[in-house]
């Protein structure tokens, strides 16, 4: 399988798009005043201990406070990949009551596991977790634990004695996959500097008052960098020159090997417009999916988990009916999987195929969603069967909010029972479209026609982006108010043809 990595990096938004052969496979979007905070660390204060729920509020100095359970206090090494012990499973089995481990009023480092996501608050754990390219430094225990994708005995039995030999006192470590066929060296450099970062995020802890940040987990971009840009990665393209030699510097010290791997985008096109990736994205945001053989996926959210409706749609195929719905599911089988990594949906869903009647058909069906999400970095956990109403139920984990939760917000016209773009992204692809037309044509002077709250926000709320945007596409951007149209629409007026040309440029 061919994997690219393309990185588009702006001021106001980074997208990183995970391509395998040739389609979009997972999306990757933060914007400065939405940064991800999985990972972080922060010296928190408890606030109420619950022991009905045998779990604790902790604040962390976010809006909400962040909610920590018993079994986040455990030990490790009764949960990492392949080290742990029956030993440790046991005493995870004897856990203590929270009361009797926490009480209010108690200051504790926490690292955050999972983003705030509607009205609940961040979940957090006490077991921290440091991970370098190489090695996940894990402080407390004596355990070592190899990554199960790391699937030969020999090469599992050789890291794990080498990583023995050179486990700093009073540290676990887990293995990562980026280890196989690494060098003693190139693990005790990495480890080396985890233990560094440790104590610098110890000391921090020790001068800061509770509720403080005292470690920042890496951005987005050198997060995918180090845990993805991995030997099965043909090319990582890059359209900002300063992060292009930023990760070219950060290669040459961890993976020189891979520095030849790296490209910059060097044309006024956009990257995005350029590998054929915006117009995916565009259709990431919509109810409906279409597959190639004319069945559709219907993809609903609601508070209890999501739900997808199979379709055989304009699926025609042969004159067997069993066979056509076999076709459609399989197909569909491997959309869903696909969908659920590139739109970053967790927890429950469930899923309505087109019924079966043989059993061996219906096994398949399942067998094939089992093997495809086998390429999903997250938890996913599929049930062995379909149900007698020819459901299936699986789980996958939920880090943060899904991408169509993230960036929108509530309908201001249906009261929360549909979803619209916010302003921001409204202006982000004004600005994807002004882009367009710079790359395409000399033509400079429009009239953007935009929904009054729109235009109040680029107004007002977005003086200097508006002026840096004319400065770069060298637009001279007339902005008017537009009752008539909605806050994810816009229009653009030519002033030199006086015709709408909203629709050359738009994807």
């Amino acid at each position: 399988m061919r994997t690219d990595i393309y990185i588009n990096a702006a001021s106001n938004e980074s997208r990183i798009a995970i391509v395998e052969d040739g389609r979009l496979a997972e999306l990757w979007v933060e914007r400065p005043e939405n940064q991800r905070m999985v990972g972080d660390i922060y010296k928190g204060t408890v606030t109420a201990v619950l022991p009905g729920l045998q779990a604790a509020f902790v604040d962390i100095g976010q809006e909400r406070t962040a909610f920590l359970q018993a079994r986040d206090m455990m030990d490790p090494g009764a949960e990492e990949g392949g080290g742990g012990s029956s030993r440790g499973r046991r005493r995870f089995q004897s856990q203590p009551p929270i009361q009797k481990l926490i009480k209010k009023g108690d200051e504790a480092i926490v690292q955050v596991s999972k983003e705030p996501i509607s009205t609940k608050g961040a979940r957090i754990t006490t077991q921290l977790s440091l991970p370098g390219r190489f090695v996940v430094l894990v402080p407390g225990g004596s355990w070592v634990g190899v990554s199960r994708k790391i699937s030969s005995w020999n090469e599992r039995r050789r890291l794990r004695e080498v990583v023995e030999r050179i486990r700093p006192e009073g540290y676990s470590v887990i293995v990562r996959t980026e280890s196989r066929d690494k060098k003693e060296k190139d693990l005790k450099r990495d480890l080396k500097q985890l233990v560094k970062n440790h104590q610098r995020l110890l000391k921090n802890g020790r001068k800061l008052s509770a509720p403080s940040l005292i470690h920042k987990e890496m951005g987005m971009t050198s997060s995918v960098i180090r845990d993805l840009f991995t030997d099965n990665v043909e090319r990582v393209i890059v359209d900002d020159e300063a992060l292009y030699e930023e990760i070219l510097s950060y290669l040459r010290q961890v993976s020189p090997l891979l520095v030849k791997r790296i490209a910059l985008h060097k044309e006024r096109r956009p990257i995005f417009d350029a590998y054929q990736i915006e117009e995916e994205i565009e259709k990431l945001t919509h109810r409906t999916v279409w597959m190639r053989r004319g069945g559709a996926l219907v993809i609903d959210f609601a508070e209890a988990g999501t739900f997808i409706d199979v379709n055989s749609a304009r699926y025609v195929g042969s004159d067997d009916q069993e066979e056509n719905n076999l076709n459609t599911n399989l197909e569909a089988a491997s959309e869903v999987a696909r969908q659920l990594r590139l739109r970053d949906i967790g927890g429950i869903v469930v899923i309505d195929f087109i019924d079966m009647n043989e059993e061996r058909n219906r096994k398949k069906i399942v067998d094939r969603l089992i093997d495809e999400v086998r390429r999903d970095r997250a938890k996913v956990s599929v049930s062995s069967r379909l149900s007698e109403f020819g459901l299936l139920e699986m789980t996958r984990q939920r880090v943060r909010p899904n991408l169509l939760h993230d960036h929108s917000e509530p309908c201001p016209v249906c009261s929360g029972t549909g979803r619209v773009m916010g302003p921001d992204t409204t202006m982000t692809k004004i600005e994807r479209w002004l882009q367009r037309s710079f790359a395409a044509t000399r033509e400079r002077k429009y009239v953007l026609k935009v929904h009054p709250d729109v235009a109040t926000y680029i107004l007002e709320n977005r003086e200097e982006r508006l002026r840096s945007l004319r400065k770069s596409t060298k637009a001279r951007l007339q902005v008017e108010s537009d009752t008539s149209l909605s806050p994810q629409d816009y229009r653009f007026f030519s002033l030199k043809r006086s015709l709408d040309v909203t629709a050359e440029f738009s994807v």
